[in-house]
Formats: structure tokens, sequence, C-alpha cells
């Protein structure tokens, strides 16, 4: 089945600890069902001190379920992903403005 969400899309994020954040995706792993967005879903992570990076306590974006993010439409707000046909090709389409992404 073809991706509703690639990487650089603009979300919402719909249930969870940052319900209502908005972000960029910045990677998505298909066969478990998650993405990575920015600024959502962070958690501290302690990084051990080398040569080149000091190390410490360091903010991590962690996945989160497709399932709980939305895609944002051209006037702002949280819309499903369909899919049509235009000119020989398939291509994605927002379902509450009818523009294509």
């Amino acid at each position: 089945m073809a991706a509703k969400l690639k990487k650089g899309d603009k979300i919402v994020v719909l249930a969870g600890k940052d319900k209502g954040k908005e972000g960029a995706i910045a990677s998505i792993d298909p066969k478990s069902g998650k993405a990575v967005v920015e600024g959502v879903n962070v958690a501290i992570r302690h990084v051990r001190a080398s040569q080149t990076d000091q190390g410490g306590r360091v903010p991590k974006a962690m996945p989160i379920q497709l399932s709980n993010l939305a895609l944002l439409d051209s006037k702002g707000k949280a819309t499903r992903v369909g899919f049509r046909e235009e000119d020989g090709k398939k291509v994605r389409f927002a379902k509450t403005t009818g523009e294509t992404v």
C-alpha cells in the first residue's frame, strides 16, 4: 500500500502526551508503522562523552505511531489522506480541501 504520510510532511499529533503539537516528519519506519517528528515525543537520552562530543543529557525525538498523526492541509487543519489518479499518476490529496499534497 502507498504511504499516506511521507518524510517532510507537516503533521499534527491527534493523541498522546503531545496532542495538538505540530511538526515535520524527520523519518518513517513503515514496517513498524512509526514516524519520528521533530519536537514531538521528546525523551532525554544520556550520552557518554567522546573525543568529539561533550556528552550529557541530550533531548531526542522518539518514534510515534502513524495512527496518532494527521496531515495538515493548506488551511492548517488536520485532514485524512486519499489517493486519486491525475495525468496517469497516483497522487495524494487532502480529503478536507481536495487539494493535492
